[in-house]
């Protein structure tokens, strides 16, 4: 009987530590800072997803602007390569995040967010064009 307690002690221990690891993994690794995007920049397909108006005001350089809230937003994406590395941002990342799992959906694997969008890209003091 004792050892019975202790193997079901041990397979509850194991439950426990199996759900914490997938949990750990929920969190999404695909975002990267300002200073990342930098020294990927030659390497990536880099997308806006604000609207025209929002991209006009600035960007980051090589940008292209595909709106989130186009009807053709999916239809968009389909002209790019889907082997090349893809990053996107808005002003503050809801839209990219919103953009990235649509992405990730339709058949891109390597996907990468701007934390903090275009806000955070400004405040770190790196420069937009217009």
């Amino acid at each position: 009987m004792k050892y019975v307690a202790k193997f079901m002690l041990m397979l509850l221990l194991v439950g426990f530590n199996s759900a914490a690891c997938k949990e750990a993994q929920k969190v999404d690794s695909s975002l990267i800072t300002p200073d990342q995007l930098v020294s990927m920049k030659n390497d990536i397909v880099l997308i806006d997803v604000r609207t025209p108006e929002e991209y006009a005001a600035g960007h980051l350089e090589n940008a292209v602007n595909i709106n989130l809230y186009d009807d053709d937003f999916k239809s968009q994406l389909e002209a790019i390569d889907k082997s090349k590395a893809v990053a996107v941002y808005c002003k503050v990342g809801g839209r990219s995040a919103k953009a990235a799992d649509i992405i990730k959906e339709i058949g891109f694997t390597e996907v990468y967010d701007l934390e903090g969008g275009i806000l955070n890209w400004e405040e770190k003091g790196m420069k937009t064009v217009k």
